[in-house]
């Protein structure tokens, strides 16, 4: 991460195997929750972008899932290969926005590789994922990963406070040669996920606080969209 004379640098959105820029009037601020330094900044998004993200989704489900389980395994795998080639960098992410030590950093990167490896197989569509700060980078992965088996393609919205760790995870797809569009990341907060809500997603996930997790719930209901609620 670089740092601009203005101050932290924002960390756009992830579309289509490319980092999304996008024009929004406001910032969240991601601060080092032991030492309240400012680090990065998030644009919070909203309904148009949630659009874009979805489409690149929607556009590159077919494909993926018609590669079949063995292909996608073997992609899972080189991604969790290259998390764990660039594990300090994912554990100093967390350290950073999480307050972790360097144990339970380490450890988390460790439970998000082993979690790209499960065969567990969930369900396919266009799905969206919505993570909170708790366990962003090994929630994301256990989320993703059954999801990801059974042929269906991605839009996370991760916390603003630990997006990252999540951003850096999306970005290391494009460096392991996976289809554009499988995985795509949307910056917010509830104004993004009210824009997952009513865009063309067939589920909404959510893994975190049960208590964030029944307001995503509510959202989804109002929509009339399809939830799941997993708790760390």
């Amino acid at each position: 991460m670089e740092f601009t004379p203005d101050g932290p640098m924002a960390i756009p959105m992830w579309v289509n195997g490319h980092a999304f820029l996008t024009v929004t009037p406001d910032f969240f601020t991601v601060t080092n929750p032991a030492t309240g330094e400012a680090l990065r900044r998030v644009p919070l998004c909203g309904a148009d972008e949630a659009v874009e993200a979805v489409k690149a989704a929607q556009a590159a489900q077919p494909e993926w899932a018609m590669m079949g389980v063995p292909a996608r395994r073997v992609c899972l795998e080189r991604l969790a290969q290259g998390l764990e080639r660039y594990a300090g960098h994912f554990a100093k992410l967390l350290i950073q926005e999480c307050g972790f030590d360097e144990a339970r950093a380490t450890a988390e990167v460790a439970e998000a590789a082993a979690a790209l490896r499960d065969n567990l197989v969930g369900q396919t569509g266009v799905l969206g994922i919505v993570l909170d700060a708790t366990r962003p980078l090994a929630g994301f992965a256990e989320t993703m990963a059954p999801a990801l088996m059974a042929g269906a393609s991605l839009v996370v919205k991760p916390s603003p406070k630990a997006p990252s760790a999540v951003f850096a995870l999306c970005e290391l797809t494009a460096r392991e040669e996976w289809p554009a569009g499988v995985v795509n990341l949307l910056q917010g907060d509830a104004a993004a996920i009210e824009g997952l809500c009513a865009s063309a997603v067939d589920r909404l996930l959510y893994y975190g606080n049960a208590a964030l997790g029944a307001q995503v719930g509510a959202m989804a209901e109002a929509a009339d969209k399809s939830f799941d609620m997993k708790a760390p």
